[in-house]
Parts: structure tokens; C-alpha cells; sequence
């Protein structure tokens, strides 16, 4: 398993940890998760931050730190299905 994978099931293991509802323990509400605390694959979970971060950065972070590219159109349903559920 590949480090980034490796993250991401992390993460993934958090979000059902945490109780969110199974249709966002998903890997975009994970990839949020990881934008959110500016946790690439290479950085321990212990150094995570709390970065205030817009849904653009929240892309940003998935193409540049777990190359996971999003389409421009997708910012509506990161927004409205993963980063509003992490809000609450």
C-alpha cells in the first residue's frame, strides 16, 4: 500500500470513528479531512495544523499533495457533502 493510501485509510478510519453518516465516510470527505488538518502522506499525524482553508486550497492540497485531481465543477459537491459534514 502506497503511503498516500495508506493516509487516506487513516483517515477514512477517523471519519467512522468520529460517526459521520456512511455516505461521507468516503475518500473526498477523507481527502477533506487531510486538506483540513494540512496532513500530506510525508508528515506524521502528530504535526497536524489547523489551517483556515476555502475549497479551492482544499483541491489544491488533493492535486498537489495526494495527486488526486478534482474538476472544477466538483467544488459544489466538496462542499456541500464533505467539508459541510466536518463543519457540523
Amino acid at each position: 500500500m502506497t503511503t498516500k493510501a495508506r493516509r487516506i485509510t487513516e483517515a477514512l478510519r477517523i471519519l467512522k470513528d468520529l460517526g459521520l453518516p456512511p455516505a461521507q465516510i468516503n475518500e473526498r470527505t477523507a481527502i477533506c479531512l487531510l486538506a483540513l488538518l494540512d496532513l500530506p502522506p510525508q508528515r506524521s499525524w502528530k504535526r497536524a495544523t489547523n489551517p483556515r482553508l476555502g475549497i479551492r486550497a482544499i483541491l489544491d492540497f488533493a492535486r498537489e499533495q495526494l495527486e488526486t485531481p478534482y474538476a472544477e465543477n466538483t467544488r459544489e459537491s466538496v462542499r456541500k457533502y464533505s467539508v459541510k459534514q466536518l463543519s457540523s
